[in-house]
């Protein structure tokens, strides 16, 4: 997965050389740019990204101002040709500091940070859109997802979720070790199977159909080393 980002900087030449940096790295992605903080404001309130190129020195709002405006922050890389803010902005959990001109160098690294970071953040949750919101499903969370053609639903612990997207997506990114595909339309965690009688799976309060043609493999990987008997 590519990460999304936003360029803000009320300078052009510097707007471009950052989106010529974000071509050359593979797990980066250009979502936009801004010269401005209210400019930016509306980019985020339109379209979340994952990692934020902020200038300090921007006309009506500076960058260290508009970032304690937001919620919700996304991972901010500073880029400014002034070091003497360096301390303001780590206080505001920005995640580096680059000083311009910026080197690929200096920036890669930057870049690698964010990709760790996301990477370990990501590790125990996902987001999905449902009814207009971005919500936040946390992967212990998960009971049950199910496909509804072409939409999928999330059952929790808490509530029921359901959001346009494929069930191939969700198959692909939850962890093979957690969460185990019984048929061609439902995923369940592995974790929270309470009972298996013939082809069926509890789960808490669903009950969850085993295809016959995966029934032998959905039984190792629930079962491995655990079934006792005698």
């Amino acid at each position: 997965m590519k990460l999304q980002c936003l360029v803000v900087d009320d300078e052009p030449l510097a707007r471009q050389g950052l989106r010529e940096y974000i071509a050359d790295v593979s797990f980066l992605e250009w979502a936009g740019e801004c010269g401005s903080a209210p400019e930016a404001a509306d980019f985020l309130h339109r379209q979340p990204v994952d990692l934020l190129f902020l200038d300090i020195r921007l006309p009506r709002l500076s960058g260290l101002e508009f970032l304690r405006t937001l919620p919700q922050k996304p991972l901010t890389v500073i880029t400014t040709a002034y070091p003497d803010h360096a301390l303001e902005g780590f206080e505001l959990d920005v995640l580096d500091y680059l000083l311009k001109p910026v080197s690929f160098e200096r920036f890669l690294k930057a870049a690698n940070k964010a990709k760790a970071q996301l990477k370990a953040e990501a590790s125990d949750h996902f987001y999905i859109k449902c009814e207009h919101r971005i919500e936040k499903i946390r992967l212990a969370d998960v009971l049950v997802v199910e496909a509804l053609q072409n939409y999928i639903a999330v059952h929790t612990t808490q509530r029921k979720y359901i959001t346009y997207l494929t069930f191939r997506a969700v198959e692909e990114y939850l962890p093979a070790e957690q969460f185990i595909k019984v048929h061609k339309s439902y995923i369940v965690a592995a974790s929270k199977i309470d009972s298996i009688e013939g082809n069926t799976i509890s789960v808490g309060a669903h009950e969850v159909p085993v295809s016959r043609a995966l029934r032998d493999e959905v039984m190792e990987k629930i079962l491995q080393n655990r079934y006792l008997k005698r």
